[in-house]
């Protein structure tokens, strides 16, 4: 019995108490850091979903300033042809007017050439589609609409939640060793991975509709440039010929 009494130690079931309470206490940690590793990954799943959104709408806006920009090039085109419509029914109404001051003037009309007759345009509309860099990148950039609408805050469904981890399943075991071992953290860090690939692909379709617009927009301003000398030509030819009716 005294053999029995001298090894008890009366501290013994506090240590174990407090081995049992540090357990218990590391246990809920694990739990506190895999749900604030949870909220900060679908803080990011949700950041890269709203970036990604305001790219699709970067796109549509880049799309329709293209389609203006061609509408622009439409009009510039058909008012090009006016002008040169209206220089060569200038110079036929010269060649009338030489014929009525003189005689000698109609000898020298009927051996001149005359000048060459443009062809009207099918259904009085020219044809302009833009150059082949904005075309392109117009079609690739409206393939990506039903992307917007399903990404866009108003359209698409409020609780996606099933769309997000419905995928689970599919991941392959390659892929596994590279994700966590907790499956919402799989889906969240899938998400966000693919994300991040839309937003990549995104930014070169932006910069290919840049590049087009840029281009468009040179063929614009030398069409300008162009239009312009032709008006000023034009403007001389009116006065010379106004002068030369009042002098009849």
């Amino acid at each position: 019995m005294s053999a029995v009494s001298r090894s008890y130690n009366p501290f013994d079931e506090d240590e174990e108490e407090t081995r049992g309470g540090g357990e218990v206490c590391g246990a809920e940690r694990q739990r506190y850091l895999q749900q604030e590793a949870l909220h900060l990954s679908a803080a990011t799943a949700d950041s890269t979903a709203r970036s990604l959104s305001l790219l699709y709408e970067s796109e549509r806006i880049g799309v329709a300033a293209s389609e203006e920009l061609i509408r622009q090039g439409e009009a510039l085109k058909r008012t090009e042809q006016m002008v040169d419509k209206m220089d060569q029914d200038l110079k036929t109404s010269q060649r009338h007017i030489n014929s009525i001051k003189s005689v000698f003037g109609g000898l020298v009309n009927y051996f001149k050439a005359k000048p060459p007759e443009s062809k009207p345009e099918q259904n009085g509309i020219p044809e302009y589609y833009g150059n082949n860099r904005l075309k392109e990148a117009m079609m690739s950039s409206k393939d990506q609409d039903t992307k917007y609408q399903e990404s866009h805050p108003n359209l698409r469904r409020l609780d996606n939640s099933d769309s997000d981890f419905s995928s689970i399943d599919s991941i392959s075991s390659v892929q596994r060793d590279a994700y966590p071992k907790n499956q919402r953290l799989q889906a969240y860090h899938k998400k966000i991975d693919n994300n991040l690939d839309e937003m990549s692909s995104g930014l070169s379709r932006l910069k290919n509709l840049a590049l087009g617009l840029q281009t468009e927009i040179e063929e614009q301003d030398d069409m300008l440039d162009r239009l312009t000398k032709k008006v000023e030509i034009l403007d001389v030819g009116i006065k010379s010929t106004d002068k030369k009716i009042r002098q009849l």
